[in-house]
């Protein structure tokens, strides 16, 4: 039912599911082979190039660049016994710790390398294997999270989100990965540690309503999302000349994937004003309002956010039509390198590293597999 409302309220073009009306034998995408290609010279880079003999990716990062390339390399067909994988695993399990975090010794970034190791060891979870690991990481992200064991109450602008140990204060990105793993653990939408996440997410949205009393959001009410209203509020987009906060592409998708997992309708007002604002900017050559800043990240928020709203077709503002898969599938052919790999020269939050980067361009295009077309008798 609501998968049917979501594609019922933005207006899916595409038939889908049992009911769908397509007729005729199914025949592969033209696009399938370069895709294939794309995902295999990728796939070839990490196994020659970026994987050390530790079974390490970046291992200066600890283990949260290893997750997110075995994550990929799973999403992508490889099984937990295949050997880049198996190696990746092994890795990331040298982190786990007694209390259930997955981190490296003296890091600040306990939530996301465990939110991110969540979401790798789900994958690889098949079996069984992890689910007494998960579970303790599960307990462990929940721990972290600003409540009142940190004593805040919920009028705080902290309350309810995951972040940085060195910045101490929450963000929507740390928060973004918080609510990636616990929905990866098929957690409820009416779990505590939900509500609360949602009750700082709302205070992340340049829009003013009951669940929005920040100064921010009456100052720059264009419905999209910035880093933080914690600790004096903060975007890494800068401030409007009124003292908003600016909104931009990667934490609006950030936020509205955030308020879906929490389960909101598309007719929530928090819902329909995201969704207005990546309508008005709608963009695959640049993170909307970063420019190249922060892109490869943006780019696998933009593919899980558009397959959580179970859209086929994205209508922008102008009401063109965007097949937005395959649109994404031809500007990350286009930026891939000879090599295989991705890599940002705007190298702010280390897309200077291909390792990274080509494991977020392998997530992203793990949401844009070229679907069989109907070929009319």
């Amino acid at each position: 039912m609501h998968e049917r409302f979501w594609i019922f309220c933005f207006g899916v073009t595409i038939a889908v599911g049992a009911g769908s009306d397509l007729t005729g034998a199914e025949t592969a995408r033209p696009d399938a082979p370069d895709y294939e290609q794309m995902v295999s010279r990728a796939i070839g880079f990490l196994a020659t190039k970026g994987q050390a003999e530790d079974g390490s990716f970046s291992s200066q990062a600890g283990p949260a660049v290893t997750a997110l390339v075995a994550t990929a390399l799973m999403r992508h067909g490889r099984t937990p016994s295949d050997p880049l994988v198996a190696n990746s695993l092994a890795y990331v399990e040298q982190f786990v710790r007694s209390d259930g975090g997955v981190f490296g010794t003296g890091s600040l970034y306990a939530n996301y390398e465990t939110s991110v190791a969540i979401l790798c060891l789900t994958e690889a979870n098949k079996d069984g294997r992890y689910t007494e690991k998960l579970n303790k990481a599960d307990a462990y992200i929940r721990g972290l999270q600003w409540d009142e064991g940190e004593d805040k109450d919920p009028s705080d602008p902290a309350y309810g989100g995951a972040g940085y140990g060195k910045h101490k204060r929450p963000d929507l990105s740390n928060t973004q990965f918080f609510m990636d793993a616990l929905q990866a653990m098929g957690t409820d939408v009416n779990d505590e540690a939900v509500k609360r996440a949602l009750t700082f997410v709302s205070r992340c949205q340049n829009l003013e309503t009951e669940h929005n009393t920040t100064p921010f959001a009456a100052k720059n009410p264009d419905g999209g999302f910035y880093y933080t209203p914690a600790a004096g509020g903060s975007s890494m987009a800068g401030t409007t000349p009124s003292g908003g906060l600016r909104s931009y592409g990667s934490m609006t998708y950030a936020g509205l994937k955030s308020m879906i997992y929490a389960g909101l309708s598309a007719d929530d007002p928090r819902v329909k004003a995201a969704v207005k604002w990546i309508k008005m900017h709608y963009d695959l050559k640049s993170n909307p309002g970063m420019g190249d800043q922060g892109l490869y990240y943006y780019y696998h928020t933009f593919a899980k956010t558009l397959d959580a709203m179970k859209q086929d077709v994205f209508v922008d503002q102008r009401g063109v039509q965007h097949d937005w898969r395959a649109e994404l599938r031809a500007e990350l052919a286009r930026r891939q390198l000879p090599d295989g790999s991705w890599v940002n020269e705007a190298d702010r939050w280390m897309e200077g590293d291909p390792n990274l980067v080509t494991a977020y361009a392998l997530l992203a295009l793990s949401y844009c597999k070229p679907q069989p077309q109907a070929e009319s008798r």
